[in-house]
């Protein structure tokens, strides 16, 4: 069986280095790289697909994973990992692992048969990434308390996330202080709004300051 790659990376150097890396391997087929998933079509459908998390558009990537495994192929976060925020938008389409640009060559051909066989390459970026979200878990935000906090930490006041959300002034400052808590049991300081944003852009609630705003999902 020949597994078919392409890559989503417009980053030249990147790309040059991807098809040196899988060149004269009898198993894998490299079909190029592409700064859009749309152009993907032009080659068909390829087994696995490398995508990068950072594109120059600022694309979303979680709309890039979802449009790729929507044609049929396999996704494979190849990226540089520095975006808590970037990587949970990717896992949240279903992407089929994650490997860092630095890992070596024989571990990039791995994770592409892995996943081309119906795996998950669960690497160790794959793992911290679970990691990082469960030491957090047991003090998850919910669904309300995310929203609270997503449009207080933007810079919305308390008196206008109450009317954003159709609640009253006091809710959203009892939910404040929930997520106050919830940081600080984890020893992680909330007092301030900019305490909260970026407790927030740490745990992928909100972009970075390099981070793109996704489309809405």
């Amino acid at each position: 069986m020949t597994i078919t790659v392409a890559a989503v990376d417009d980053h030249g150097a990147t790309l040059v280095g991807i098809s040196h890396a899988l060149r004269g391997r009898d198993d894998i087929e490299y079909l190029g790289g592409f700064t859009s998933p749309h152009e993907i079509e032009a080659v068909g459908v390829p087994d696995v697909v490398l995508l990068d998390l950072r594109l120059h558009d600022s694309s979303d990537p979680f709309i890039n994973a979802t449009t790729l495994t929507e044609l049929g192929c396999r996704v494979l976060v190849y990226s540089s990992l520095e975006s808590p925020y970037l990587i949970r938008r990717a896992l949240l389409a279903g992407v089929h692992g994650v490997l860092d640009k630095s890992a070596d060559v024989q571990e990039l051909a791995e994770a592409i048969r892995t996943i081309a066989t119906e795996g998950t390459y669960a690497s160790a970026n794959w793992a911290s990434v679970i990691d990082s979200d469960g030491r957090f878990a047991e003090d998850s935000l919910s669904p309300r308390q995310r929203e609270v906090l997503e449009l207080y930490a933007s810079g919305e006041s308390a008196r206008r996330v109450a009317s954003l959300l159709g609640i009253s002034q006091e809710t959203v400052n009892d939910y404040l202080d929930r997520i106050r808590l919830k940081y600080s049991v984890t020893g992680r300081n909330a007092v301030t709004k900019i305490d909260m944003l970026l407790r927030a852009q740490e745990d992928g609630y909100l972009p970075g300051p390099t981070d793109p705003r996704p489309i809405d999902t």
